[in-house]
């Protein structure tokens, strides 16, 4: 499917805004900082929002996000975001964690974890597992329900998010009731065609890919470990049903469709949802991209599907 022209039009814009990581900035902070003058798109708006902290050490900012509906308590989606585990944060996923709090609704706890290169592998993983364990002691607190906890996030969030799954499933820890993974990035190591086919000219590239990798492992052999790269690990039984979401053109594309495959082969209930004609990180452009908005509303129709308070009632 050829792209919109509407949506080759944001493509570009949204690719003349990243910065040329890798290449023309191989600095992690200076690239942060072009990032966050980026101006954000519109999103809903909600009647709370709060910033609070996980105390640590380390401590972990999150922001918490009400939906209008009053009728509770509410599923809890804890949502790590994407940015390659070095860049990003709470500001630049402000609007798609609005979308999934209004859409659902739900309570959405967007979690700031630590980024590489000045924190890597496993800092993040292990931020993400406090973060989920803070959610499920505060659910009740919030006017959430434990029992309805969604792990969720979008490229390397989405790594967090299923990795934090399979560490509570390997280790012990709060119980998630689902997995929303929305494009994401679950093998390090992957050779697949979308890696080839959408190497360059579509938001994310390889080459992103590789330096994202350079900052956040300490050495290549970790590359394999199965809390990096989810989709190598030996056994995805006993995992908590799951949304995948792909995009058309991402590198990632192909990656996010075999790990949805392995959750099925393994007897884990799994939707898979290619969004044709779109490209990665597009859920955030809902009122600019022709598709983004269905995706949307698919997203958030697999949430309500899976931890819909009439299940729990």
């Amino acid at each position: 499917m050829a792209l919109h022209p509407q949506t080759d039009a944001v493509l570009q814009l949204m690719t003349a805004s990243y910065p040329d990581i890798g290449a023309g900035v191989t600095d992690a902070a200076a690239a942060r900082r072009m990032l966050n003058q980026v101006k954000q798109p519109p999103a809903p708006r909600l009647p709370r929002v709060e910033d609070r902290v996980i105390a640590g050490p380390p401590d972990i900012a999150v922001r918490i996000y009400w939906p209008a509906a009053q009728t509770g308590p509410h599923p809890v989606i804890v949502y790590f975001h994407g940015g390659g585990f070095v860049l990003c944060g709470l500001d630049t996923h402000d609007g798609l964690c609005r979308i999934l709090a209004a859409g659902v609704p739900a309570i959405v706890i967007s979690v700031d974890y630590r980024l590489s290169p000045e924190h890597k592998y496993p800092a993040a993983v292990a931020d993400a597992y406090r973060a989920m364990s803070w959610a499920h002691r505060h659910a009740e607190s919030l006017g959430g329900d434990p029992r309805r906890i969604v792990a969720a996030g979008d490229s390397a969030g989405a790594n967090l998010a299923t990795v934090t799954c399979l560490r509570i499933r390997d280790s012990g820890g709060p119980p998630v009731a689902f997995q929303l993974l929305l494009y994401p990035w679950v093998d390090f190591l992957a050779d697949l065609p979308s890696r080839r086919d959408n190497a360059e000219g579509y938001y994310l590239t390889a080459a992103h890919l590789r330096w994202f990798e350079q900052q956040y492992l300490n050495e290549p052999v970790e590359a394999a470990h199965p809390y990096v790269s989810p989709l190598r690990a030996e056994n995805l039984a006993d995992l908590p049903p799951a949304m995948v979401l792909t995009a058309e053109y991402d590198p990632l594309r192909d990656e996010g469709e075999a790990y949805g495959s392995r959750l099925a082969e393994a007897g884990v209930p799994v939707q898979v949802y290619r969004a044709d004609g779109l490209f990665h990180a597009f859920l955030g452009m809902v009122d600019f991209l022709p598709g983004a908005r269905e995706a949307a509303e698919t997203v958030c129709a697999a949430v309500r599907s899976a931890v819909g308070s009439h299940l729990y009632s």
